[in-house]
């Protein structure tokens, strides 16, 4: 068994953290919110007060982070992981970034004498916490197969998507590809309504039919359908607005730097938009259900 160093203990953190003590695993989490530490702590992680601390005699460190500055942040200022860790040491980033992120910190690892690897995840907290995460691997061949044997314990599926950078391109498609799926969703559960069908009865049929999306199976925003879903618990985050509007941004601009117009994505980008600017960035991306109907069932009402 390893030691890892863990920096990044927020709401996916915390219980891949946890997955990684059950499999046998010495995990040092680090985490600026001290209550987030904690929480880990009480997983069976060793609660440490700084990087340094956490990448100390770690054989592998990951980082799971918000955004793209944080993780540059993390591994390239002055007391960060490229600092303080072991030559050789493996690296490895879960969090959701742009690509040219990730290239700089695979760029700036490989010269500093590092093996790093881009390896976002998709399943939110709900994967996290089973150990069911989709992981997409970016980087070296021998560096992806050395990543593998760790994240196995937090993993459902693990693709090795292909060089430097490949995993976070791959997470920023299908996180687009979710955002427009969960749009078409609600757009069809509020028209089912409003032509008078009854919820179960239409999602039923749509479930076994050409409409059925992982969003349909999973995120339904309406309640008492799926039981996974949002809806059920007052649009409370599975997976917060503003991260899914950040991740369909690093869509958006990703397809600017290889001139590709995505008008679906932009659409998706715009609604995720409005509900950050009517409150709700803190609440379920599925609350964009919302902006079709104010008065959708289960929806807050101000």
């Amino acid at each position: 068994m390893a030691t890892i160093g863990w920096i990044g203990l927020g709401n996916m953190g915390r219980p891949m953290t946890k997955n990684l003590v059950a499999a046998g695993h010495t995990v040092r989490g680090y985490d600026l919110d001290e209550r987030a530490v904690a929480a880990a702590a009480d997983n069976g992680v060793e609660a440490v007060g700084s990087i340094a601390q956490a990448v100390e005699g770690a054989e592998v460190v990951f980082t799971m982070l918000p955004k793209g500055e944080h993780a540059r942040s993390v591994y390239l200022d002055e007391g960060g992981v490229l600092e303080f860790a072991a030559p050789g040491t493996l690296l490895v980033d879960s969090s959701t970034i742009d690509v040219d992120s990730a290239n700089a910190l695979h760029d700036a690892a490989e010269k500093a004498g590092f093996a790093f690897v881009d390896a976002p995840v998709s399943g939110g907290i709900s994967g996290a916490a089973a150990g069911t995460l989709t992981f997409m691997l970016g980087g070296a061949d021998a560096d992806v197969e050395r990543a593998r044997g760790y994240v196995e314990p937090m993993a459902g599926n693990i693709f090795h998507a292909g060089g430097n950078g490949a995993g976070q391109a791959a997470k920023i498609v299908n996180n687009m590809m979710l955002a427009i799926s969960l749009q078409g969703a609600a757009e069809g559960a509020v028209l089912a309504r409003k032509l008078g069908l009854d919820a179960q009865t239409f999602w039923d049929i749509a479930h076994v039919s050409s409409g059925d999306s992982w969003a349909m199976r999973t995120w339904y925003p309406v309640p008492g359908i799926v039981e996974s879903a949002a809806s059920n618990q007052g649009f409370d985050a599975t997976f917060a607005t503003a991260l899914a509007h950040k991740d369909v941004g690093l869509a958006l601009a990703g397809a600017e730097s290889v001139g590709v117009t995505l008008p679906a994505a932009q659409v998706a980008f715009d609604n995720l938009q409005q509900l950050m600017d009517e409150g709700y960035a803190g609440k379920d991306c599925s609350l964009i259900i919302r902006n079709i109907d104010p008065e959708a069932p289960g929806v807050p009402q101000d």
